[in-house]
């Protein structure tokens, strides 16, 4: 079988595929056999109806053989696909121009293709990350939620505020006189907002044995409006949470320091690795949110935007099913109604695909390529984590026509690394930031690089892990025979 490639107008690629008339008397073979098998013919065994019979059933040698040609076609694609490393992003449109009857097999199949979309200027981005530095204030933040777990509460007499915990008679009722909250002596944080959020108004503010009462519109299941309870509230008394002195005493009590100053010393370090940690996320993501922005919508497929879409709807659904939570009931909890949460997973997908496309286009530009060693260390890799030999990962992403799209990832994947070598770090001042300044150890390293070199930067395309499967789907086709279309 030989396979060669053109480009066409629209993102298209047309692969002429000639096919020797050995290799079709061999499928052709193939085809006659699994028939005999299959056919249920009077006067014979299973495996044992002649040829002649079988074409006459079909309607024919040409029947016959293009039924064959019908099953055998969508393998021929694959394995010309990958001869060409064309990486696909739609079905092909094939036609058969010759060996429809007889002799060897000749087909054209056009397919669309990724743009190689413009991104220019993407060798001068700038991106800003958060301040490394960690300042007194934020340290002291540290020490006293240290402190909140030795505080002690005291009885106050004094008008509530925020922080303050008190206990509270609440109750609900609907307009029906329906009581549908129902709760005494319960401990409460003023302002955390765990209840309505009309509560905390009222608490502030409010002293032990006031009486409040409010309206406020509830959450329910079977109103998207939700329904209207009105509440009251018996404010029974404040406590107000007294922090511990810090002292040597208390360091060494509430932690493995002897002193107030080795804390703090170890509570900044604790707070400069977390903001290093920051830093590199917020470098990665500001990096790639910069990169999507220099395509332009028009640049997109509409073709990889809905596959992204429904891969990411797909994955919601799944995770969403093993917690045993509804849709439904996840929007009602995130407070989005169907729509506006598909208008924003449809904008997340195209956002990932100008990423996908834009990283590409790097690739290209920089010529990055990837070797032959090295698609073999990738397709070994994932033989590993699947427990299958190397071969049966290349022979089953073969018959898929996959090797390009896992080509095509890992040139992705140094498109990535290239970018985040040259984009520039700026502090929140405009202050340049080393990336040497990002580096602290390998701990560091691995919890900020956790997810992979590919999270964030979009799903589309698909790669090595595709092999999973026990059988791959094999790419679609719309075939045409002259005029008509099977």
């Amino acid at each position: 079988m030989r396979a060669t490639r053109e480009a066409v107008e629209g993102n298209k690629v047309r692969l002429s595929v000639e096919v020797d008339e050995a290799e079709v008397d061999n499928v052709l073979g193939q085809a006659i056999r699994t028939l005999s098998r299959q056919a249920k013919v009077p006067g014979f065994r299973p495996g044992k109806v002649p040829r002649q019979v079988l074409e006459a059933r079909m309607g024919g040698a040409v029947a016959l053989r293009v039924e064959a040609l019908r099953e055998a076609i969508p393998d021929f694609y694959a394995r010309a696909l990958a001869e060409a490393e064309i990486d696909p992003i739609s079905s092909p449109e094939i036609d058969i121009t010759s060996g429809q009857e007889a002799g060897a097999l000749a087909f054209a199949a056009v397919v669309q293709v990724r743009p190689v979309v413009p991104v220019p200027g993407y060798a001068g981005l700038k991106v800003t990350v958060p301040s490394l530095t960690v300042s007194e204030a934020e340290v002291d933040a540290q020490l006293d939620r240290l402190r909140e777990t030795d505080a002690e509460l005291v009885e106050v007499d004094r008008p509530a505020r925020d922080g303050d915990q008190v206990t509270i008679d609440l109750h609900g009722t609907l307009p029906d006189g329906e009581e549908v909250v129902g709760a005494d002596d319960l401990l409460y944080e003023v302002g955390s907002g765990r209840l309505v959020p009309a509560l905390d108004d009222q608490l502030r503010g409010s002293k032990v044995g006031d009486v409040l009462g409010f309206d406020a519109v509830v959450p329910d299941q079977t109103s998207e409006a939700g329904r209207e309870v009105a509440f009251r509230v018996l404010l029974k008394d404040v406590h107000e949470k007294v922090l511990p002195p810090v002292t040597d005493e208390w360091a060494a009590e509430a932690s493995e320091f002897s002193t107030v100053d080795e804390l703090r010393a170890d509570l900044r370090e604790r707070t400069a690795r977390v903001k290093i940690v920051q830093a590199q996320l917020a470098f990665r993501q500001g990096a790639l949110a910069a990169l999507a922005q220099l395509v332009e919508d028009d640049q997109v497929p509409d073709v990889l935007v809905e596959e992204e879409e429904q891969q990411r709807l797909h994955d919601l659904g799944h995770r969403l099913q093993q917690q045993g939570i509804s849709v439904g009931q996840f929007l009602e909890m995130t407070g989005q109604d169907e729509e506006e949460f598909l208008a924003s997973v449809r904008l997340q997908a195209r956002e990932a695909v100008k990423t996908d496309l834009a990283l590409r286009s790097i690739a290209e530009e920089e010529s990055l390529e990837v070797t032959d060693d090295e698609l073999e260390s990738e397709l070994d890799a994932t033989a590993s984590r699947l427990q299958l030999e190397a071969s049966v990962v290349r022979e089953r992403l073969t018959r898929a026509g996959r090797i390009a799209a896992v080509r095509s990832e890992q040139r992705k994947t140094k498109a990535l690394a290239w970018l985040l070598d040259h984009v520039e770090m700026v502090d929140e001042a405009g202050a340049p930031v080393s990336r040497d300044d990002l580096r602290v150890d390998q701990s560091t390293e691995a919890a900020a690089s956790a997810g992979g070199p590919e999270e964030g930067v979009g799903g589309v395309g698909g790669g090595a892990d595709e092999a999973s499967g026990q059988a791959v789907a094999e790419p679609g086709a719309r075939v045409t025979y002259g005029e008509s279309e099977a």
